[in-house]
């Protein structure tokens, strides 16, 4: 794929290969819905890298690409999946194992209810903080040693259930710097490639 055959080469790309997931669901009904905006970040990751998305037999959209030139550059996996959130650990268990991807490269991108529309907050490790894409991530797995990439949407006003919110597009107001948001969350996922946790929390937690 990288035009080099060398062994050490095809190691080398091993071992500084990312897997990085989008949750969503799958579907037009779905695809511009607060639940999505995992997906929607990886999505312009692979559309500024002018990386194609493919199909793949477990059950994803996967695109592929170096993060920068040269030998040394990590190579990323990005994918979208092509199930339902709550069944999202048996896809990314699939492509990591595919890849041969361990789960201390691999970058989970996935709405958070509990931090403000638009602030990012990156982790390694932790609780699912009952988001059941992470849940069924972390079963499959058999570890919660991966890291998070939390897109914050903010709690439903007044009495609306989390349920029907994280599934209903985002408001009109929050459309206008959506795009800004999708920006800055791909950019903090290659940050955290490129410079590790500590530098990225003290760039993009906000």
């Amino acid at each position: 794929m990288f035009g080099r055959s060398q062994s050490n080469s095809k190691e080398a790309v091993g071992a500084n290969r990312w897997l990085i997931i989008g949750l969503g669901n799958p579907g037009p009904e779905y695809e511009k819905t607060r639940h999505n905006v995992g997906a929607m970040v990886v999505s312009q990751m692979a559309s500024v890298a002018g990386a194609k998305f493919n199909s793949h037999k477990a059950r994803a959209n996967v695109a592929e690409f170096r993060l920068g030139v040269g030998v040394d550059a990590p190579s990323l996996v990005v994918a979208t999946l092509r199930c339902y959130m709550n069944e999202s650990g048996g896809p990314t268990k699939a492509l990591a194992d595919f890849y041969k991807i361990k789960s201390d490269h691999i970058i989970i991108a996935h709405d958070e209810l509990d931090i403000p529309y638009q602030a990012i907050r990156v982790k390694f490790s932790g609780g699912d903080n009952g988001h059941n894409g992470l849940k069924s991530i972390t079963s499959a797995l058999g570890t919660n040693d991966y890291f998070r990439l939390r897109l914050g949407i903010g709690r439903p006003p007044g009495q609306q259930d989390p349920g029907d919110f994280v599934l209903k597009p985002f408001s009109s107001a929050e459309r206008k710097t959506l795009e800004e948001f999708l920006i800055t969350g791909s950019e903090a996922a290659e940050s955290l490639v490129q410079h590790g946790l500590e530098k990225t929390q003290q760039n993009f937690n906000s």
